[in-house]
């Protein structure tokens, strides 16, 4: 019998027909996998919001019942699972509008178990300890000694629990007549932790990858690797001890999501609500705060430069932040917990480049060289995307509170030395900046290779990431204090070859990112970090700024997630005069691919003069599925050419299945190699309302190559 059935007694009577309008998901290859190699811990990961309903409860609460009741691929045990939670949540979920009634039904029985979060303060003139409960309303509550002992987070913030509550009148007015007959936490007891890093032997990186975005709620189908990467970077405070990490970004993009649902070891606060008796120690009765009992302690809505904030806080946080210790009294005590920042921002990442810095939005107070410098990553939130519905994973994932025990018994291993065989960091970088280089690579290789084995490309990207990060805090450090000593971010491999590492912002906005500017940069040349010189990546060039110029030659590289980038600039160039033009790329078989291609059909019949004609030979290759599919290919095609028309521009297709790479060749004696071919953008709503789907330019692209060559006419 599971420790769920023990809590509670089986729900009578017949369960309900399954809901209708919760379909089952085609099950994919990983889904199979998972549930064959990690039967029991993992759950469907669309089940939550099915069961939730109107509970305001935390994830990690939904998916424990989940875990217990509808962790299985069989569908029928799912739907019976389904039904056994909503009963269990109508039944002892306490409501706050429905706390009289429940108080009621206890008064009425004798006893109830219940769910409600408890906390539990020390009542020191009558030497006990009482328990409040957040949706019941009741407080006095007496807890015993030995209960505090076994769960002393009940002290602090308090924890949703699974409560036994009996109710005993008496004549003394001073008696609480409700008694805590039993309580236990709602997280998972024991796990095998060593049969997850012989599983994970079993996934490629890709499908590990894949499985922890699902496990976090989110279709790893819409990640391109770079924002998969973001999103992982985001449990690294709960897999590494003392972790400073930062994230301020636009309004909508999950920054707090993961720090108050996805675990029971991490603390989600107001910033306007923290004070140092609460966060670190109350000197009048020696009580300890928030980082002395919970592994993460998050700041939600940190930004805000007009907020209040105690000077005597930010100056023990700075001490704690590098030195793992606060003060009580003449006593100095260390605590392990991470810090998280996160906030939104008013202003666009160029804006805060050229009249402020990437910390802008801050309270004065921490907007402070000394403060930043003990962050050791900040994650650029401005590259997240916007949360949308179809963002939302529907396949399997580890039940919440399984992978947060599996983070936390991590926290105390290092892998901070694995790239030490294989890459050198550049002597330049400080101490400071190791440390957070150091941390970050360490707690990421903890979460996508436990199992230590990784290749030394998969532990040279994981070693940029954290560098960049690092980077990025560095950087904005010495805008606001200019006494601070630039570093060169780098590293050599064992060939003995150096490797700089950019930001993105940048490659993108090097004119504002480097103040001292990036002047006489040629149309379609890289400036310092390779973007291309544009007014500020986000405008074409007109004709007559670019036709004298001097053409690019040679090769390019994208990062992914970078903005800035269109046609208009990384092609048409190449293109303008030239009437024969040959596309070769193989994948032009969707709707956005078709897209893609009709788009560059656009900016050439644009910049064209409208008595020329211009021929466009397409070779591409069938869609190989066939069917249905080949047949809207040929429609897209059909539609492309038809349009082109208009503007004069005749199209023709060539069907060539034996073809692989991706190609533009031009009559005026230019050959353009594209890595990617012309599928180089990310995701793109389709809203008529956002910017991304008309300009090029504020798409998000994937990360490509592309090569300039120069042959003759």
């Amino acid at each position: 019998m599971t420790e769920a059935e023990v809590e509670f007694e089986d729900p009578a009577g017949d369960f309900p027909d399954p809901d209708p309008g919760l379909q089952a998901p085609e099950k994919s290859a990983l889904d199979q996998k998972i549930n064959d190699l990690f039967a029991g811990v993992v759950v469907r990961k669309d089940l939550v919001k099915a069961v939730k309903g109107n509970a305001i409860v935390p994830s990690f609460v939904l998916e424990y019942l989940l875990g217990q009741y509808a962790a299985s691929d069989n569908e029928a045990t799912i739907q019976t699972g389904i039904e056994t939670v909503r009963k269990i949540l109508a039944d002892h979920y306490v409501h706050r509008n429905e706390a009289e009634l429940v108080k009621s039904r206890i008064k009425e029985k004798g006893h109830l178990r219940i769910i409600d979060k408890v906390g539990v303060t020390l009542n020191e003139k009558d030497d006990v300890y009482q328990a409040e409960f957040a949706n019941l309303s009741i407080k006095g509550v007496l807890v015993s000694s030995s209960t505090i002992k076994q769960h002393e987070k009940l002290l602090v913030g308090g924890v949703w629990c699974i409560c036994e509550i009996e109710y005993s009148h008496t004549d003394d007015h001073r008696a609480v007549p409700w008694i805590l007959s039993s309580i236990k936490p709602i997280q998972l007891s024991n796990f095998d932790f060593d049969n997850y890093v012989s599983t994970r032997k079993k996934f490629t990186t890709d499908e590990w990858i894949d499985l922890l975005i699902q496990s976090i709620g989110f279709n790893p189908e819409l990640f391109g690797r770079r924002a998969k990467l973001i999103q992982l970077a985001r449990l690294i405070p709960f897999v590494e001890r003392n972790y400073n990490l930062v994230e301020l970004g636009p309004k909508g993009t999950g920054k707090s999501h993961i720090f108050s649902e996805f675990s029971p070891h991490g603390m989600l606060i107001s910033g306007g609500e923290v004070t140092v008796p609460k966060l670190f120690v109350n000197n009048a009765n020696g009580k300890i705060g928030l980082v002395g009992y919970w592994d993460v302690v998050a700041f939600d809505e940190f930004a805000g430069k007009k907020k209040r904030t105690d000077k005597a806080l930010v100056d023990i946080m700075k001490n704690y932040m590098a030195n793992k210790s606060f003060s009580r009294g003449v006593e100095t005590l260390g605590a392990e917990a991470s810090m998280v920042f996160v906030g939104n921002t008013s202003h666009t990442v160029p804006y805060m480049l050229k009249h402020s810095d990437l910390f802008d939005e801050l309270p004065e107070s921490y907007h402070d060289s000394a403060f930043l410098d003990r962050l050791h990553h900040y994650i650029p939130g401005w590259e997240v995307d916007i949360i949308r519905g179809e963002m939302f994973s529907t396949g399997y994932g580890f039940v919440v509170d399984y992978i947060a025990e599996v983070l936390k018994s991590m926290r105390s291993l290092d892998f901070s030395d694995r790239y030490e065989s294989t890459f050198t960091l550049d002597p330049s970088i400080s101490t400071r900046d190791r440390d957070g280089i150091y941390k970050t690579f360490s707690g990421l290789m903890k979460v996508m290779y436990p199992h230590g084995a990784a290749t030394s490309e998969e532990i040279e990207e994981v070693l940029r990431f954290a560098i960049e990060g690092r980077k990025r805090v560095k950087d904005q450090i010495l805008r606001i204090d200019s006494t601070m000593n630039k570093v060169n971010f780098g590293y050599v491999d064992k060939s003995g070859e150096w490797h700089a590492v950019t930001t993105l912002e940048e490659d993108e906005y090097p004119e504002y990112y480097h103040r001292e500017g990036s002047e006489g940069a040629e149309v379609g040349e890289p400036k310092a970090g390779g973007a291309v010189a544009t007014a500020g990546g986000a405008q074409s060039p007109s004709a007559e700024t670019v036709v004298d110029k001097p053409l690019f030659e040679g090769h390019r590289e994208f990062q992914e997630n970078q903005r800035g980038v269109s046609f208009d600039t990384l092609l048409v160039p190449y293109l303008r005069g030239a009437t024969q033009i040959t596309i070769t790329d193989p994948y032009i078989r969707h709707f956005t691919q078709a897209r893609n291609l009709m788009e560059l059909i656009e900016c050439i019949a644009a910049t064209k003069d409208a008595a020329d004609e211009v021929s466009v030979n397409l070779i591409t290759s069938e869609n190989s599925e066939g069917g249905d599919k080949l047949r809207k290919q040929f429609e897209l095609l059909l539609k492309v050419k038809q349009g082109a028309a208009v503007g004069g521009i005749n199209v023709d297709v060539i069907f060539d299945g034996s073809i692989h790479d991706r190609s533009i060749v031009t009559d005026t004696g230019w050959r353009i190699l594209l890595g990617r071919g012309l599928d180089i953008f990310q995701y793109v709503t389709g809203d008529a309302f956002d910017l991304a789907t008309r300009l090029q330019a504020f798409r998000q692209v994937r990360a490509f190559g592309v090569t300039y060559i120069r042959e003759s006419e």
